[in-house]
């Protein structure tokens, strides 16, 4: 087909390619027209979701205001009933302090005069142990400085006999309320009085010669002239006995701290009282005592004099006596009297005590633990012991 035959053709064809193309457009716009509608329907439904979120964001945001005025209001009332709490504390204290309950135990002049006439008898008798301990101190191991707690005198101990890990504090020589804490890391804390308990008891104490032994408080009541034991049930919280002190005209235990007339001491072998009379005014006595029945089983007179000692506790029969002077120094176990015999003066050890604050106010010694618990200056310290076996006579 010639060229010029082509050209006549072109007018009979452009009209088929006008309609295709026209197809094709028409195809395209359709198609876009679907795609901006879906785009349309996207968007529509995007704003709703937003609009949704916002408002439900707006809600949570209402609900989180509503809970922190809540707990506002709280934690407003809490700190109100603890305010309401200690001022009827404060009131409850007054009361008590304004009518005491009346003493349990009346002192029968009679009945005392035959417990020392009981006690003078069996008096610087020869002790038959009741363990096989065989232990004196050799050295303080270590010393460790827990904190600084209330006032210059005072004691704190665990007890000597169970397995409870609770401290008990006496702040000051003269007071009714003892502070319990549940382990040695409350007691640590900074706000330390936060996490105490309280016992309130019915006689106040005088001195730092106390002990907690097996679940029972032994302290010390002065009542006129004489000194009563008081057994205090730590469970229920209630005195179950109570026993005037057999011993006439007592004084000073020790020369360093003039508040202590009785100091109840606990070893391997049970309880002891440490005390002084003024029939040997310059001596220290020593006492076995029944943790049972606070009977006075056996008493010695001892040959450590009372003059610059500090303190003393008992370790598997043997009263050790620290001594310092009114100066500052390094206190010291001076004197070792053996009840049992079975160590020599000659050979124990003076034992020295590291730097010191000021004067131990209290000196607890715990036999399951053979460390000691000390009140210096305000300062708690534990002092672990190393024990050595004594030498048989």
């Amino acid at each position: 087909m010639g060229p010029w035959r082509c050209l006549l053709l072109l007018p009979l064809l452009a009209p088929a390619l006008r309609a295709q193309q026209q197809q094709f457009m028409e195809y395209v716009e359709r198609r876009l027209s679907l795609l901006e509608e879906r785009i349309s329907q996207w968007h529509d439904q995007s704003s709703r979701y937003s609009t949704e979120l916002r408002d439900f964001k707006n809600q949570v945001l209402g609900m989180l205001e509503a809970a922190e005025k809540e707990r506002e209001a709280m934690r407003a009332e809490a700190e109100s009933a603890a305010v309401r709490v200690d001022r009827l504390e404060r009131e409850v204290d007054y009361l008590e302090t304004q009518n005491p309950a009346p003493p349990c135990v009346e002192v029968d002049e009679t009945l005392m005069d035959k417990q020392v006439a009981t006690a003078k008898q069996r008096k610087n008798e020869k002790y038959t142990k009741l363990t096989d301990c065989s232990d004196t101190i050799a050295s303080v191991r270590a010393m460790k400085i827990l904190k600084r707690f209330g006032s210059a005198s005072g004691l704190w101990t665990k007890d000597a006999a169970g397995s409870s890990e609770k401290i008990y504090v006496f702040d000051g020589t003269a007071n009714d309320t003892v502070y319990v804490f549940p382990r040695m890391r409350e007691f640590t804390l900074f706000s330390a009085t936060r996490k105490a308990a309280r016992i309130k008891l019915p006689y106040p104490w005088v001195g730092t010669g106390h002990l907690v032994y097996d679940g029972h408080l032994y302290y010390i009541r002065q009542q006129g002239l004489s000194f009563q034991v008081i057994k205090f049930n730590l469970a229920n919280r209630t005195v179950v006995d109570s026993s005037v002190f057999p011993a006439e005209e007592q004084i000073p235990v020790f020369g360093l701290s003039p508040s202590t007339y009785i100091e109840v001491s606990a070893d391997e072998e049970g309880l002891w009282a440490i005390y002084a009379t003024k029939e040997d005014e310059k001596n220290m006595c020593l006492a076995k005592l029944d943790p049972a029945s606070l009977d006075i089983e056996q008493m010695w007179d001892t040959p450590c004099p009372r003059e610059n000692a500090e303190g003393a506790f008992v370790v598997c029969g043997a009263l050790h006596v620290v001594y310092n002077t009114r100066l500052p120094s390094r206190a010291r176990v001076q004197c070792v009297f053996d009840v049992s015999g079975t160590l020599a003066p000659e050979d124990a050890s003076l034992v020295y005590f590291p730097k010191r604050y000021g004067s131990h106010a209290s000196l607890k010694y715990s036999p399951r633990e053979r460390q000691i618990y000390a009140w210096d200056d305000g300062y708690q310290i534990i002092y672990r012991m190393e024990m050595k076996k004594k030498l048989e006579l």
